[in-house]
C-alpha cells in the first residue's frame, strides 16, 4: 500500500498544472464570473498601473479605504480598471504594522506624472 501511495503521489504532483499556465486559467474564469472587462481604444502597453497602500493594518487594526473612495485622489484621471492587491513584500507580523494590500488602478502611461503628484507610485509588482 505505502508504495502506491509513493507511486501515485508525484504523479499528481506533475500532472496538476501540466495542461498550461494555471494563472491564466484563473484569470479567465473570474472574467466570465462576472469580473469587470474593459474595453477601450487604447493600446494597453500604453497603460501603466498606480497604487496607494489601502489603510488596512494587522490584527483588523486601521480602516481599509475602498477602491472607489481612493480613486477620487487620481482627480480627472481616466481609470481602466482598479483592484486590491498585496504588495507581496515580507512583513513584520506584529499588530498595528501595515498588511501590504493596495489600492492598484490602471491609467494611462501619460497620466503617470499627475498620478505621482497626487501621491501615488508605480505598481511593479506583477
Amino acid at each position: 500500500m505505502r508504495k502506491l501511495v509513493t507511486a501515485i503521489i508525484p504523479v499528481l504532483i506533475l500532472a496538476a498544472c501540466s495542461h498550461g499556465d494555471c494563472r491564466g486559467e484563473k484569470k479567465k474564469n473570474s472574467q466570465a464570473d462576472g469580473g469587470a472587462a474593459v474595453t477601450s481604444t487604447t493600446n494597453t502597453s500604453d497603460r501603466v498601473k498606480v497604487f496607494k497602500p489601502d489603510g488596512s493594518l494587522q490584527c483588523g487594526q486601521g480602516k481599509r479605504i475602498p477602491l472607489p473612495d481612493m480613486q477620487k485622489d487620481l482627480g480627472s484621471i481616466q481609470v481602466f480598471s482598479s483592484k486590491n492587491a498585496n504588495d507581496g513584500m515580507m512583513r513584520i507580523q506584529l499588530c498595528g504594522s501595515p498588511t501590504g494590500n493596495c489600492n492598484v488602478y490602471e491609467i494611462d502611461r501619460k497620466d503617470l506624472a499627475a498620478a505621482q503628484k497626487a501621491g501615488f507610485k508605480e505598481w511593479t509588482a506583477e
